[in-house]
């Protein structure tokens, strides 16, 4: 008995010493210096352990601890966690400590909050999610969270990336994955120290650990966070969801789960089918042919997210969509590939990462990867892409949403890897010219003509469709480097081709364009196209650079100003030239008329960081040369 209770005493002092001890590691000051330096958070601790219980089912059972150290951190302070009929969450907990470790508060069941998705662009969901946020702004501070989530189907597994951006100080991030020794794990780790710890019992557990990792400093140009931090993909072989059975140890076989998917859903309703051989059966041109049908699509749905079910993989079957005239991705893709098939056209459901920036697949490791579908209309070299969510854009552009990366093609064997077209610099220009008057106050009058194409015409595109005239014009209104000026008149104009352009012209008033200073006369010529990149040496380069993809900028300037002048002071035409792209910019001055003629190219690739005094050395000389002026005096 005498011993039970010493026993019992020890042990509740250890415990209490424990949960001290546990308290007090979330005291700032315990954070090593090189970790806080240029940090916004710093991850005290993080833990995501993953236990598999089969082919479908899995529980991932996560735990951080992150102190804010200021208000660029906060987001990091909030908790949000998404669970639908696929992804059970709870066991929600969570604690705020203060700056020297001590609990302030804990998170009570009444204090999370539940939410539906309803977001403009969602119809139906069964996702939701739950958020809780202290509302805690006296930094440094720290928040400890944890939960539980029941996989319910296995498509899926959590990749564990430790740091997705910069100014993030680690102190411990832990990956743990248990499951049966028969389970058939699939892992690829990048920028990773070493191999995971394995162990063998009855499971088979793996543990990847990062320790003391030092805040990265984002740099411009620089390559995506997952390619220079540390990074461990997951993936199952064989799969269960929803009722489906799949494999993923291969592109070809995830390709025949979506076949299993798609199967028997691009049945048209006859009336539909009627309307697809009236427009296309007197076309003996494909490519006139795909485009009349994308077009059909366009004008007869829009784009509609529904996530109900299995709706996350599956799309709803084309019959629904010709009744409905909407759809998400998926839908709308079916029922695009589902028009060509009835106009005995070939066409690929695919598979693609999207955004701008964005990389596409890893090639050796099926995972994944994906969160938008397009069509893809096979024919060699010259193959037709189609976005079907979007009613505006031509058929067979891209463009940076959804261009040159690696896409999966879902065709009759299964998956196959294919690229999305690249765009060339000439593909992506920007020719303008412009005409301008200056009076004896120096005030400006100019005409503008800019011609845009491909990727250079997305933003143009954008004031077109997407934004208000208020919207519009604020953009324009602010978007050229002159003292003072106002878009007096704007007209747009599209030719709608798979490599589009976009006509833009502005008359524009400017007061002080010029500047006037007794006898002489200041302009600076290069009124619209200054360059503004001017990249800091200061620190060594940590990262490769890359340009995601190139362009090409031409601008011809004639400015007419008063007469009675004659140039005392004309700059040097300028010509640069190296790997990373060209600049040249010439002036001519004839009587009272100045003309400029600039142009400006950058190639895309990826450079080493080495390469980066280089590259702010002609930046440098080009955002000087943009700003050349030239000196008039009165005769």
């Amino acid at each position: 008995m005498v011993s039970r209770i010493l026993y019992t005493g020890l042990l509740l002092i250890f415990l209490v010493v424990v949960q001290n001890a546990y308290a007090q590691d979330y005291n700032v000051s315990l954070i090593p210096d090189s970790i806080k330096e240029n940090a916004h958070i710093v991850k005290r601790f993080e833990e995501k352990r993953v236990v598999i219980k089969g082919t479908d089912k899995a529980i991932v059972y996560s735990k951080y601890a992150y102190t804010i150290l200021d208000e660029e951190g906060y987001y990091y302070a909030h908790y949000i966690h998404e669970y639908s009929k696929f992804k059970g969450l709870s066991d929600i907990t969570g604690k705020l400590f203060d700056a020297s470790g001590h609990l302030l508060r804990s998170v009570k069941k009444k204090d999370i909050r539940d939410f539906a998705y309803d977001d403009d662009g969602t119809l139906a969901t069964d996702a939701r999610y739950k958020s809780h946020d202290f509302n805690y702004h006296q930094y440094p501070f720290t928040v400890e969270y944890e939960d539980e989530v029941a996989y319910n189907g296995i498509y899926v597994l959590p990749q564990w990336q430790p740091v997705r951006e910069g100014n993030i100080g680690v102190q411990l991030s832990r990956l743990v994955i248990e499951a049966d020794t028969s389970y058939q794990l699939r892992y690829k780790q990048s920028n990773y120290p070493g191999n995971p710890i394995i162990t063998t019992a009855k499971n088979r557990t793996y543990v990847w650990e990062v320790k003391n990792l030092m805040p990265l400093i984002p740099e411009p140009y620089q390559l995506p966070w997952e390619e220079v931090t540390p990074v461990v993909y997951l993936a199952p072989s064989v799969f269960e969801y929803s009722g489906y059975a799949g494999n993923m140890s291969n592109w070809q076989e995830l390709g025949k789960f979506y076949l299993k998917l798609n199967q028997g859903r691009d049945v048209l309703p006859d009336q539909v089918k009627k309307e697809v051989h009236a427009l296309a059966d007197g076309i003996t041109d494909n490519k006139e042919k795909i485009r009349v049908l994308y077009q059909y699509m366009q004008r007869n749905t829009r784009y509609i997210s529904i996530q109900l079910g299995i709706g996350g993989l599956q799309p709803f079957d084309a019959s629904y969509v010709a009744a409905k005239k909407y759809g998400d991705c998926k839908a709308l893709s079916n029922y695009m590939t589902s028009l060509l098939k009835e106009a005995g056209i070939r066409s690929h459901y695919v598979l693609v990462n999207s955004g701008k920036g964005q990389q596409g697949l890893i090639e050796d490791f099926p995972n994944d990867y994906f969160d938008h579908i397009i069509v893809c209309v096979p024919n060699g070299k010259d193959s037709v892409w189609l976005e079907c969510t979007n009613q505006n854009i031509p058929a067979g552009f891209m463009g940076s949403f959804t261009g040159n990366r690696q896409v999966l093609l879902i065709t009759e064997d299964g998956g196959k890897v294919a690229w999305t077209p690249r765009y060339s610099v000439a593909e992506n220009e920007q020719r303008r010219k412009v005409n301008a008057l200056v009076d004896e106050e120096g005030n400006l009058l100019a005409d503008i003509t800019t011609v845009f194409t491909g990727i250079q015409q997305e933003e143009a595109f954008g004031l077109i469709h997407n934004a208000t005239k208020e919207q519009r014009d604020r953009h324009l209104n602010s978007a050229f480097s002159l003292p003072t000026y106002k878009v007096e008149n704007v007209q747009y104009s599209e030719k709608m081709q798979s490599l589009p352009e976009v006509t833009e012209i502005l008359h524009i008033s400017s007061t002080g364009y010029a500047s006037v200073s007794g006898k002489r006369l200041f302009v600076s010529p290069n009124m619209l196209s200054r360059s503004g990149s001017r990249l800091s040496t200061e620190k060594p380069r940590k990262f490769d650079i890359r340009f995601s993809y190139g362009f090409r900028d031409i601008d011809t300037v004639s400015i007419k100003i008063p007469a009675g002048y004659k140039p005392e002071a004309v700059p040097k035409n300028v010509t640069l030239s190296n790997k990373f792209g060209s600049y040249a910019i010439a002036y001519k001055v004839e009587g009272n008329n100045i003309t400029v003629f600039r142009k400006y190219e950058i190639v895309p690739d990826r450079y080493p960081a080495s390469d980066f005094n280089m590259l702010s050395e002609f930046f440098a000389a080009i955002y000087k040369a943009d700003r050349n002026r030239i000196v008039f005096v009165k005769e």
